[in-house]
């Protein structure tokens, strides 16, 4: 039992810090989408990216490679460019053009491993991801994209723009849909977000990190006390405490612009 105990937690430890650098990029990010209207576009350009990752090894690139890597940026940041282009022609259809996206990235997901015998299991590694197994070297490209991330929010969020913001936010999810998939991903992003928004903006940021951080807490000790997948048991663990959070709030029910 002992043994098992110490096997579960060099798993879990790694899965927790994959987590957290997810949750510390996004909990800010997710604010903005959500006072912003674009509440789909972490979902699009985490499907852009991993285009981006399916098309890199259609060609016979590693997994783990740099090329992958710069074929996942690369993909992403087109997607957002395109989104920014798009917000800036035909803000009214925002929304519905980021759907739009996802859809067209998803089915070309599907059309480029329509042949691949392995094709299903690499499709549902993307979505539900594979964050009891990150590697060091995936947890320092994390490490070093969130050092950016943070610099640059806390300290330079008012010159990004609207180029800067979409990019800054491609660079971040390339990286986090590798690690913890896209399911994660959005549910780190869009739960704090709506469980926080009823409070007072200057609280918003700590809770949502608290939470956020909790979820993956809990989640990866359930999974692994009741043998079940990980990814899944996260998203259900953040989504419950996100309505205990939601409900705690005393501010009237208005979207608000968060105070970072």
């Amino acid at each position: 039992m002992m043994a098992t105990l110490q096997a579960d937690i060099g798993i879990l430890w790694p899965a927790l810090i994959a987590g957290i650098l997810v949750v510390l990029s996004h909990v800010p990010l997710g604010q903005q989408v959500l006072s912003r209207g674009i509440v789909f576009i972490d979902l699009a350009i985490a499907q852009v990216a991993g285009l981006g990752v399916i098309a890199a090894h259609s060609f016979g690139l590693h997994a783990g490679g740099w090329t992958t890597q710069v074929a996942a940026a690369a993909a992403a940041l087109a997607g957002a460019l395109l989104l920014t282009w798009t917000e800036r022609k035909r803000p009214e259809s925002q929304e519905a053009l980021i759907g739009i996206l996802f859809v067209l990235a998803s089915t070309a997901q599907i059309l480029l491993l329509a042949n691949d015998p392995h094709g299903g299991e690499d499709l549902k590694d993307l979505l539900a991801g594979q964050i009891l197994w990150v590697t060091p070297q995936q947890l320092l490209h994390a490490g070093v994209i969130t050092l950016i991330f943070l610099i640059a929010w806390f300290r330079f969020r008012e010159r990004l723009g609207r180029i800067g913001f979409y990019v800054l936010f491609a660079l971040v999810v390339t990286i986090s849909v590798q690690l913890v998939g896209v399911y994660l991903v959005f549910t780190s992003l869009i739960v704090p977000a709506v469980a926080t928004y009823r409070y007072p903006p200057r609280r918003q940021l700590a809770i949502g990190y608290a939470l956020a951080i909790a979820s993956y807490v809990v989640g990866l000790v359930l999974s692994a006390l009741l043998d079940l997948p990980s990814s899944p048991v996260i998203v259900w663990a953040m989504a419950l405490l996100g309505l205990l959070v939601h409900f705690g709030g005393r501010e009237a029910p208005t979207l608000r612009s968060p105070q970072g």
